[in-house]
């Protein structure tokens, strides 16, 4: 999770907090959060406030665990060989999981802006899903190809947004990478 970075700090700036790639690394970022079986609510709700969701923000151990069963789903888009399995997953969880695309402003207290989840209070698991499938398939869109990863690291299971050029990515962070960098050394070099 510290290995996605966070937004801007201005609560003014809502162009920012509510962009595309902001949305996605707030996917890898609650993904990263709800990886383990006990995932602490207060812990999840930090992360939803660092990236720009206004408190109250009150979870249940029933929300995450619904969360988490979202969550579980949407790894499936950074376990995807390319894009055409990523798209194949991202239609899958839009047909199954998503109401049809609307405009809302939160009854005037944000821009407008697009939804596919059915109603503005929509439970957590459906928001979840609904705002990082409509990222996530506008990253598969304008990059064609997934537009993450799950880090390489046999370690870490951590997902992790791919960035928008050059060679893809094959672990979440430097840390990582190092790590498997030394142990393959060691393991050629028998020491």
């Amino acid at each position: 999770m510290r290995y996605i970075p966070r937004v801007s700090s201005d609560p003014d700036d809502w162009s920012t907090r509510h962009s595309v790639l902001t949305t996605a690394r707030r996917t890898a970022a609650l993904l990263n959060a709800l990886v383990d079986e006990g995932a602490d609510p207060g812990a999840v709700a930090d992360v939803l406030r660092a990236y720009g969701e206004n408190d109250p923000v009150d979870l249940t151990v029933h929300d995450v665990s619904e969360l988490r069963t979202a969550a579980a789903l949407l790894r499936e888009v950074f376990a995807a060989e390319d894009a055409d399995a990523a798209a194949a997953v991202l239609n899958r969880l839009l047909r199954d999981h998503t109401g049809p695309l609307r405009l809302t402003s939160h009854g005037g207290d944000s821009p407008w802006h697009p939804h596919v989840d059915t109603v503005d209070d929509a439970p957590w698991a459906e928001w979840l899903l609904a705002s990082s499938c409509m990222a996530l398939a506008v990253l598969v869109w304008d990059r064609q190809r997934p537009p993450g990863r799950i880090c390489a690291s046999p370690s870490c299971e951590n997902v992790f947004i791919s960035p928008g050029s050059g060679p893809e990515r094959r672990y979440c962070s430097r840390r990582c990478a190092t790590r498997e960098r030394v142990a393959a050394h060691r393991r050629r070099h028998g020491s």
